[in-house]
């Protein structure tokens, strides 16, 4: 999609592409005249357009500025839930952009976790009450796992000696074998 043109897609889905960014695309916004802002989203800043009571504003936010990418169920509490969404969640829940959002959820892990690598934000899951939660422990920007075992080696002998114990020595008398009374070859030019 080029920079400049709305995003096309049918009512039942929203899909941008996160490997081919700056996109331009419209989001609803209740607050804005005719509920529509225009969104850019580069992938260190996102500029929001929007136009309130006749005033056009734009706000020009960076990335970093946004908590995370998360999935979150769209629809009522209640029933079963319409769609699921990728949404680049900001503090302030207005300012949340859709990225995906789709009645399957076939393809949902792959665009999350491809939107969060791209813009470089941590992946979240966006609860039932509204609060958001990491789905891996981190530490900075590394995910931390438990340990796992180590690898077996080939032997079952090797689990309980070290690698240079198994190695074979050759045992070498302490006694020098001195040859004598026979003639030695020596090569001369």
């Amino acid at each position: 999609m080029e920079a400049g043109g709305i995003a096309a897609g049918s009512s039942r889905v929203l899909r941008l592409d996160p490997f081919s960014l700056p996109v331009r695309f419209a989001a609803a916004d209740e607050t804005a005249d005719e509920r529509l802002r225009i969104v850019d989203l580069y992938r260190e800043r996102v500029v929001l357009r929007r136009s309130v009571r006749g005033m056009r504003m734009a706000l020009n936010l960076p990335v970093t500025a946004f908590r995370g990418v998360a999935i979150r169920l769209t629809g009522n509490t209640d029933e079963l839930p319409g769609a699921i969404a990728v949404v680049l969640e900001h503090g302030d829940p207005a300012l949340s952009l859709p990225l995906f959002s789709s009645s399957e959820s076939d393809e949902i892990v792959a665009e999350w976790q491809s939107w969060g690598r791209v813009l470089g934000l941590p992946l979240l899951i966006a609860e039932r009450d509204g609060s958001l939660r990491e789905p891996f422990a981190r530490l900075g920007l590394v995910r931390v796992e438990a340990p796992t075992c180590r690898r077996r080696r080939r032997t079952v002998i090797a689990r309980r000696r070290p690698a240079y114990l198994q190695r074979r020595r050759l045992r070498m008398p302490n006694v020098v074998i001195v040859y004598r009374g026979e003639r030695e070859i020596i090569a001369r030019n």
